[in-house]
């Protein structure tokens, strides 16, 4: 806060100017989900990797060695299972990450997964001008596209947060969607100032993702004090919850949190939970996105 600039002294046409930049518009969930399925279930791994340390400028080989762990052990175990499942998911990938681990681009995509993009090295977008932000979004989609195979189509910004610039960017690159906010449990449209923009939010929410219980920093207070199974029933009762309600159960994980042998089995149970209701369809980002866009035209 800059003293003289106190919020509670502002105009009343400044905050709402704020908080009309981005909003929530339309609901766009759609009004039944393919073969009559009850839930719909978007799962998606954000592979960070070594790009957590990096974008924070932090070079020492421990950090680092906990991101690679991510692509080295982690990822394959999670497509193993997935493999195993049949579940087609979302991975969200920095360009940085691609560019150390090309091959594990190459075999997610092979394997039917979306790769979306992620920003170059995981950086505090919201901090960034705009020539260097749509210099770096440009960068990742040449990334993402050479080493998948296939433009994308979707973004999660790495600091899960929009600039003054974001949303315009992404119209600018013909995005269908954004996952990276939190305005409602189901997919809506965003708005950008109060004007329909066509792009669809695939909303994320921090108790629907696996850093904020289980991240470790040794350097900080961060802890990881939620036990593996005591997340299990919180993600369990937002599967149910949103099955009760047949909507939308999005999840994100990243590779190195959740990959680890003592928390691998939170995701297997997880999955054996849904499928063993039988009612649920598994897509990817981009298919939710596609259906959200064909039921709001």
């Amino acid at each position: 806060m800059i003293p003289g600039d106190e919020p509670w002294a502002w105009e009343e046409s400044r905050w709402r100017g704020y908080v009309g930049r981005v909003r929530a518009g339309r609901t766009l969930k759609p009004p039944a989900w393919p073969d009559g399925a009850a839930v719909a279930v978007a799962l998606s791994f954000d592979s960070d990797h070594e790009t957590i340390p990096l974008r924070s400028g932090e070079t020492h080989p421990g950090k680092l060695s906990q991101g690679e762990y991510g692509a080295r052990v982690a990822v394959p175990r999670i497509l193993r299972l997935l493999d195993r499942h049949r579940v087609p998911v979302s991975f969200f990938v920095p360009a940085v990450s691609a560019l150390l681990h090309p091959q594990e681009i190459a075999t997610c995509a092979a394997a039917g997964h979306e790769v979306a993009l992620h920003g170059w090295i995981h950086e505090w977008n919201a901090t960034l001008d705009r020539d260097t932000e749509r210099d770096l979004l440009m960068r990742s989609v040449d990334v993402i596209e050479r080493l998948s195979g296939s433009r994308p189509v979707g973004i999660r910004t790495p600091q899960w947060d929009f600039s003054e610039n974001t949303l315009d960017l992404i119209r600018e690159l013909h995005l269908t969607y954004a996952s990276s906010l939190m305005a409602d449990d189901e997919p809506y449209e965003l708005l950008a100032h109060g004007a329909p923009t066509g792009i669809i939010e695939i909303p994320v929410e921090w108790i629907r993702d696996d850093a904020p219980y289980l991240t470790m920093d040794r350097h900080a207070a961060t802890r990881p004090y939620t036990p593996p199974r005591e997340l299990l029933r919180i993600w369990l009762d937002e599967f149910d919850q949103a099955r009760e309600e047949h909507g939308l159960f999005q999840l994100t994980m990243h590779p190195h949190i959740i990959g680890h042998r003592s928390r691998i089995l939170v995701l297997a149970q997880l999955l054996e939970h849904i499928s063993a209701a039988g009612d649920a369809w598994f897509a990817r980002h981009d298919e939710i996105a596609a259906l959200c866009l064909a039921s709001g035209q």
